[in-house]
């Protein structure tokens, strides 16, 4: 890879405090893959890509996402068990194929480079060979994150379960090869509470606590589904999770809906994050996560597409989806600029994704170049709210993963 400094020129978006950003015009210098310096100022004569009405972001961080359901979007109109039952467990029985699912997690990543997505927290399926091929394709793509093996011994067709101790053994296996300080590595995924027994639930506490691995799962996603966990288990939701050791700072649970008092109790100190799904949650019609309620409760928010419950690949989508959920509950909702935030280097950080999510010195060159056809940088309003709002993904010319140019637009 070339030494030789490559300028990215244009309005950068740059962190300001924990949870919003601010633009600055000025020059990224990148060599050999990692930025090398950010220069605020007027722009110089001479620079490689961009220009004075470009946005240079940090690369999307998508915290939620299943990557064997990329091609069921669309699959409207069961509610959640329904749904998993007739076209989720279908599609992810096609990854016992390991050249189908290597395949398709290519498509997969054309899919979320084309959109600006360069890091994700992802599921994979049952199949651990299968779970091996899509952290290889990642990897190869340079896409960044965590992919996990979906742990399930019940609750699925008999192709999509596995003992207890088989698909912890094949877990570790797979943390070792992928261990989680590299820029992909390999997570701890229970599928959920019904679909694991309390040793399987146990057992991946332990191995993510080896390891120091993140743990996906999902959590309270519907009321049906958080009956049917009392039932298996006796008591609520969070507890069984509590009781497994899955409650951590580096545990992503998606979707948080209904959770009571207690349970924002032990989510906040245990540090573990809530990974909000505003478009599946409304696809599915499971409920309405109430952000801001979350957010007096001092709890780690998260956002996430979902696919293949949501529908939206688009981060910015997502993220508009999350103000507009929280506006219809009737809460305060986050402003531009947090959703900007949010997306970018929120998201990382909630991930505990290393030099991700940030135009920053040292860190990855995981880029994108966004040229507007709308006067983003006129308009009496706040440009980042106009670029939310209008958002068209034809905006996105160009994605880097670091460094090396990875999508161009038409």
């Amino acid at each position: 890879m070339s030494t030789e400094s490559v300028l990215f020129a244009g309005q950068l978006l740059l962190p300001e405090g924990d949870n919003s950003v601010r633009l600055a015009e000025g020059v990224l210098r990148v060599e050999s893959g990692v930025i090398v310096g950010v220069d605020e100022g007027p722009l110089p004569r001479a620079y490689n890509h961009g220009g004075p009405a470009c946005l240079i972001t940090p690369g999307f961080v998508d915290t939620h996402v299943h990557l064997p359901q990329f091609d069921m979007i669309g699959a409207h109109g069961a509610t959640l068990l329904d749904w998993l039952q007739g076209v989720t467990f279908p599609s992810e029985a096609k990854w016992s194929d390991t050249d189908y699912a290597t395949a398709m997690t290519h498509r997969v990543a054309d899919q979320l480079i084309a959109h600006g997505t360069t890091a994700v927290c992802a599921y994979a399926s049952v199949h651990a060979p299968a779970t091996a091929a899509a952290l290889m394709a990642l990897e190869q793509r340079g896409i960044g994150g965590v992919v996990g093996q979906a742990l399930s011994e019940r609750f699925a067709p008999s192709e999509l379960v596995g003992s207890a101790d088989e698909l912890l053994d094949q877990t570790a296996t797979l943390l070792d090869r992928y261990p989680p300080s590299g820029r992909l590595a390999a997570a701890v995924t229970p599928r959920f509470a019904v679909s694991c027994g309390e040793a399987l639930l146990a057992g991946a506490g332990r191995l993510a606590a080896e390891h120091g691995a993140v743990i996906q799962t999902h959590l309270s996603e519907t009321r049906q589904e958080c009956d049917l966990v009392r039932e298996l288990f006796g008591c609520d939701y969070v507890e069984v999770y509590r009781r497994a050791g899955l409650l951590t700072e580096r545990s992503l649970l998606g979707h948080g809906i209904y959770l009571e008092a207690d349970d924002c109790v032990a989510l906040r100190e245990s540090g573990s994050v809530v990974a909000h799904c505003p478009t599946a949650n409304s696809f599915l019609r499971s409920g309405a996560m109430r952000l801001a309620d979350h957010l007096h409760r001092q709890l780690r928010v998260s956002l996430g597409s979902d696919i293949g419950g949501g529908y939206e690949r688009s981060m910015v989508r997502v993220a508009r989806a999350m103000i507009e959920t929280a506006a219809a509950v009737g809460e305060s909702f986050p402003t531009a600029k947090q959703a900007w935030s949010q997306i970018t280097a929120g998201n990382a950080s909630a991930a505990g994704l290393r030099d991700a999510g940030v135009l920053c010195e040292g860190a990855p060159a995981d880029l994108l170049l966004i040229e507007p056809d709308v006067p983003w940088q006129t308009l009496p309003v706040d440009p980042l709210a106009t670029l939310l709002w209008s958002w068209d993904d034809r905006w996105l010319q160009g994605v880097w993963l670091r460094g090396q140019r990875s999508y161009a637009s038409a």
